[in-house]
């Protein structure tokens, strides 16, 4: 059992409380997943600039700083915690060979123009405190709380998963066909972190959307390709989805007004919301895609 969140924003009027939102969604959803927790924020701020999210573990900030300047020459840097956002025109297939190369012991966990990830071990309210995110403002954001079933709780075992460029992904459930499915990917190069499963249906979604499908096209394909039960949520640059598997015994529901779409596992985590008494709510209809942006 895990807890699964996102708010998708259709309008300008709530970008500056996105993180506050999304806060009170990760915090009420503490009872459904304590052993990690994480979130991703979607914030356009420049067509030149990539973001990457690091979390750099125990290694010192000032020294990964001197260190990387050598080798990424414009580069700047936002440090929350055991995290950090490196901001950089340079081209992510160069960035992520020089931090593989010279920095192992650092995580890479997710980068674009636009994504923002933060995740870690520990009780979901103590994780959306130690990152602020209810300082965060943005277009969409989505969350997990973590109860581990099947793999380690590490932060690499953590949600979201980022497989590709501004692409991430959270579950609830789990899939019996992974192992084959990550052998099949491998081969496609994609490359895996974990032994999560979920880090497997994103690099399902990310391979997909590399080779020119929509989004809702890949978790339409998904449905026969994906075993398993399971709720996804999924967000890209511009986009925002919900799927759940044809049997849908993983509960979600989603709340929308004029201003925005939220999904939860729980109603209880979108109680706070603005207006939330007067939205049209309803449970995603099983095998069915849910989607909003493009």
């Amino acid at each position: 059992m895990c807890g699964i969140v996102g708010i998708y924003l259709k309008t300008k009027k709530y970008e500056k409380s996105l993180g506050k939102m999304l806060s009170g969604m990760l915090n009420n959803m503490e009872s459904r997943g304590p052993d990690s927790a994480g979130f991703a924020i979607y914030k356009d701020e420049s067509e030149k600039i990539y973001k990457f999210s690091l979390c750099i573990n125990d290694l010192d900030f000032n020294d990964f700083r001197k260190k990387i300047l050598k080798k990424i020459k414009k580069a700047k840097f936002s440090q929350i915690s055991d995290h950090v956002i490196l901001k950089t025109p340079e081209k992510p297939k160069r960035v992520i060979e020089v931090i593989n190369s010279n920095f192992p012991k650092i995580s890479i966990v997710g980068y674009g123009r636009s994504i923002e990830i933060f995740k870690q071990v520990g009780n979901p309210k103590d994780v959306v405190k130690k990152f602020k995110l209810d300082s965060f403002s943005g277009s969409h954001g989505i969350g997990h709380t973590r109860m581990a079933t099947e793999s380690a709780i590490t932060t690499d075992g953590s949600h979201p998963y980022s497989t590709g460029e501004d692409e991430c992904l959270v579950h609830n459930g789990s899939l019996s066909n992974h192992n084959n499915l990550r052998r099949e990917l491998t081969k496609k190069g994609v490359v895996f972190k974990s032994e999560n499963d979920t880090e497997v249906a994103a690099g399902y979604i990310s391979n997909n959307l590399f080779n020119n499908k929509s989004l809702k096209d890949t978790l339409t394909s998904g449905l026969k390709d994906l075993d398993g039960f399971y709720t996804f949520i999924t967000g890209t640059r511009k986009g925002f989805a919900v799927v759940r598997d044809e049997i849908a015994c993983k509960p979600a529901v989603i709340a929308e007004t004029k201003n925005y779409v939220a999904i939860a596992s729980e109603f209880q985590a979108m109680a706070h919301l603005p207006n939330v008494n007067a939205a049209k709510i309803f449970e995603p209809e099983p095998g069915i895609v849910y989607s909003w942006g493009k």
